[in-house]
């Protein structure tokens, strides 16, 4: 059993509108030395396979066919052996 933590982020050319709204508020609140913001998504998905290589497979197929939108967004991701906790 594994556990992948998946983040995934709008690209770096991609606007983010929803960062700008927290950029402001939070400006509003007085953290002046806040320069930029992005927002994204957090998934914590817990895979039953016996092997790093198929449970990593598994992370990578379901993050570039529904988790994140490839012409937009990245992903990035952990997996923890959940054998070994």
């Amino acid at each position: 059993m594994y556990l992948a933590k998946v983040r995934v982020t709008l690209k770096q050319m991609v606007n983010d509108p929803q960062g700008l709204t927290v950029l402001g508020a939070l400006k509003n609140l007085g953290f002046q030395s806040v320069e930029d913001v992005r927002v994204g998504k957090y998934m914590e998905i817990k895979i039953d396979e016996s092997s790093r290589t198929a449970a990593e497979t598994q992370v990578n197929e379901m993050a570039e066919k529904l988790l994140s939108n490839p012409v937009i967004e990245e992903f990035t991701y952990t997996l923890e052996d959940m054998h070994t906790r």
